[in-house]
């Protein structure tokens, strides 16, 4: 498939008129419509000519045109019905390259609707985009069959996907991600980018899975980290202590049981997981 350009395309906000789409603040819907910007952020995963692309949020689909200039092929999911004309209408534009759905994507396995391997762009909805990160990154299936995630948040949550041990922001989802991925903030994005400006910062983070971790559960990790950091101003000791064998795995593998959650690095909570997983097994 060779890109295609639409130069007939109405402006976003001709658009936004026209179907009545206002940003609806209780779907966490903040729209982008520099057309510059919104190329360099569809850019972000590298080449998209024939390319099977899942979005999140298209809204009035400034993203989702950029993205089908780039010659993809677009599966978008959208809760909002006001916005399926608008789509529909996209859609015409690019024959065969827009699939929208009409749904909440907390619910959607994109894999049931794409054949074959996939990208996952979107300026997610703020209300949304912790949950649906946690449920990408804890698929069963791993390596995933989504190829990278190039996903819009507020900074605040870009940091914590990125943090690094004895930082605020290094938590639970720092240490899925870490332990699952590569990720890494790819552009920060002015609230003034946004309509209407949200009153934070926010920035695209670029996640790439890694190959699958071996010797350790996904659920016994999430529950050592969801006991440390639910009581990160206390000891390991104190934090851990309901978890059977988690203080003998300190003390085996020297880990100062005095630590606080923020301080152990990923690896070093792998290593009480696989513990925790062998001792399981014997």
């Amino acid at each position: 498939m060779s890109n295609i350009i639409a130069p007939n395309l109405p402006p976003l906000r001709e658009v936004i008129a026209k179907y009545g789409l206002d940003a609806n603040k209780a779907l966490g819907q903040n729209f982008l419509l520099d057309e510059q910007l919104l190329s360099r952020i569809a850019a972000i995963p590298g080449e998209l000519n024939g390319v099977n692309i899942f979005e999140v949020g298209p809204g009035p689909g400034g993203l989702t045109r950029a993205l089908l200039r780039a010659g993809a092929c677009v599966t978008a999911v959208e809760r909002d019905a006001r916005c399926i004309p608008a789509l529909t209408e996209l859609s015409s534009y690019f024959p065969n390259q827009l699939t929208v759905i009409e749904g909440d994507a907390l619910t959607i396995n994109p894999s049931e609707h794409i054949d074959g391997d996939y990208h996952i762009l979107s300026n997610l909805p703020y209300n949304i985009g912790s949950a649906l990160t946690v449920k990408w990154l804890s698929e069963q299936q791993w390596p995933p069959k989504w190829l990278s995630l190039s996903l819009m948040f507020q900074k605040e949550v870009a940091d914590r996907i990125v943090a690094k041990p004895n930082s605020k922001a290094y938590g639970r989802l720092s240490i899925l991600a870490s332990w699952r991925s590569d990720a890494h903030i790819a552009m920060k994005v002015h609230r003034s980018a946004f309509t209407p400006p949200p009153k934070v910062m926010s920035a695209v983070v670029h996640i790439v899975p890694k190959e699958n971790p071996t010797g350790v559960s996904l659920s016994t990790l999430e529950n050592i980290t969801a006991r440390a950091f639910g009581q990160r101003r206390k000891m390991l000791r104190q934090s851990l202590k309901s978890i059977e064998g988690a203080l003998q795995a300190l003390e085996t593998n020297n880990i100062a049981s005095t630590a606080r959650a923020e301080v152990l690095s990923v690896e070093q909570y792998i290593i009480i997981s696989r513990y925790l997983d062998n001792k399981a097994s014997q």
